[in-house]
């Protein structure tokens, strides 16, 4: 099961990534005339919106496929996070705890396997002309910042992903919440100083080391 769910992540990452974004990284990067300047960067602000889309798409896939794996089955369910409505994809079946932790965690395995991918293809995306990787690494870390709060407050809906990754390897939702924030947090130093080695590494072990929760 974890190594079709493994090349599904890759796959998914690396020709999303590819074709929404193209040859924008290595082309030269135009330099406007006053004339066309503002429709050029209102089509960057859809380009980054566009890569946040894509991120979250991929986030929920990785859900989706890992319930199919497990052989769940997916429902989507409305939820509210204080008020605020949105949803999520729920399995249904019976499952193991490990089942339960690889379904939770899937969204952001996918998550770190897009970050990994996209600084280290590009280290120095901050000064290039880039905005769907921008958006999709925008994505990945908001949405691990977000994921963490709630880990933090132990709150919002039961179906959260980090109560259900805590259910499943045993542990306090707060560590997960830790876990989650501190990839978010050493990826953003990557993208500000891709000069910094040990965020580099700080960032991959951290993550690995969420990932090898699933033998807990």
């Amino acid at each position: 099961m974890w190594n079709w769910i493994a090349a599904c992540v890759a796959a998914v990452v690396v020709m999303t990534a590819s074709a929404a974004e193209g040859r924008q990284s290595t082309d030269p990067v135009p330099v406007p005339s006053p004339v066309d300047a503002p429709p050029a960067e209102a089509a960057k602000v859809v380009r980054f919106l566009g890569g946040a889309a894509i991120a979250l798409g991929m986030h929920e896939a990785a859900h989706v496929a890992a319930d199919l794996s497990a052989g769940a089955t997916p429902r989507v369910k409305r939820v509210d996070f204080h008020g605020i409505p949105f949803f999520a994809i729920t399995p249904e079946g019976d499952l193991s705890r490990r089942q339960r932790f690889v379904i939770a965690s899937a969204g952001f395995w996918v998550q770190h396997a897009g970050n990994e991918w996209i600084l280290s293809r590009e280290p120095r995306l901050r000064e290039r002309s880039a905005p769907v990787r921008k958006g999709m690494l925008a994505f990945n870390v908001l949405a691990s910042v977000a994921y963490a709060g709630a880990a933090f407050a132990r709150t919002g809906p039961a179906e959260r992903d980090t109560l259900g990754m805590a259910e499943g390897a045993r542990m306090d939702e707060r560590v997960v919440g830790a876990l989650l924030l501190a990839p978010a947090a050493l990826d953003t130093v990557r993208y500000f100083k891709p000069g910094a080695k040990w965020a580099v590494w700080a960032s991959r072990g951290v993550k690995v080391g969420l990932l090898l929760l699933v033998v807990r």
